[in-house]
């Protein structure tokens, strides 16, 4: 496959699912033509790229790793060889790369210097978690990491609260997978019992993908166990015309 020069936002499996199931074979074709190579971690990266082909040869790929121990000064540089015209692949640890993810990075970079940027197919959590919730798919924010102080937590989950029923928008977070159990009581014990409280985890897993909607009063009552495993959390307070006014847009484009 002949590629074009640009930086290829390239999609990584989310859970265990084979590849196939969760990637198109284009992906990795692309990956097959790339040489330069954008990435969290190079092991782990390694090993994807063998879970897309066991055949693949890495031996020539050269991997520029960014993460929260890169200079970011210099992560320009890592541009080289696309300003020379050779492709290059952004890849993250999980999911789509540039969202929620230190790959946004060199993709500003490259579009502040006119360089060609290609986003491809693949996973995300944050819109699979939507899709699946049957919250407002028309408004909705991610916030990425709420406050680990319990005051400032309770706090912005009201305030999170307080906007969804103000402004009828999903609000989308994520919590480090050991501290899943607590932010579900959390939310339970902070949210009004009416308010809907979404947690997907494992999403893409076969064995062990698991949505849960329910109201914030049940999750009181209700037995579960989420530590440890990729989890991403919803809530959503809809107004009262909102199942209406999110018909609109049904036909458009999307």
């Amino acid at each position: 496959m002949t590629l074009k020069p640009a930086l290829y936002l390239v999609p990584v499996t989310i859970s265990n699912a084979p590849v196939d199931d969760v990637l198109p074979p284009a992906n990795i074709g692309i990956l097959r033509g790339i040489r330069h190579m954008i990435v969290e971690n190079v092991r782990t990266a390694r090993r994807f790229l063998k879970r897309c082909d066991p055949g693949f040869d890495i031996a020539p790929v050269t991997f520029y790793e960014l993460n929260r121990h890169t200079d970011l000064t210099q992560v320009a540089t890592y541009l080289e060889p696309l300003r020379r015209g050779e492709p290059m692949a952004v890849m993250s640890e999980a999911g789509c790369p540039a969202v929620a993810d230190p790959g946004a990075l060199p993709v500003e970079i490259a579009r502040r210097e006119g360089l060609a940027v290609v986003p491809l197919v693949g996973p995300s959590s944050i819109l699979m978690s939507l899709m699946a919730s049957g919250f407002n798919g028309q408004g909705f924010a991610f916030n990425g990491y709420l406050p680990i102080d319990g005051a400032e937590r309770g706090k912005a989950i009201r305030d999170l609260e307080a906007e969804s029923a103000r402004k009828d928008r999903t609000q989308i977070f994520i919590e480090t997978p050991y501290r899943n159990n607590r932010m579900i009581l959390t939310l339970a014990e902070t949210l009004r019992p009416d308010t809907m409280v979404c947690v997907a985890a494992d999403i893409t897993d076969p064995d062990r993908e698991e949505i849960v909607v329910l109201p914030a009063r049940e999750w009181l009552t209700r037995k579960y166990d989420f530590d440890k495993r990729p989890a991403i959390f919803l809530i959503y307070r809809p107004q009262a015309h909102a199942p209406r006014d999110r018909r609109k847009g049904s036909r458009e484009r999307k």
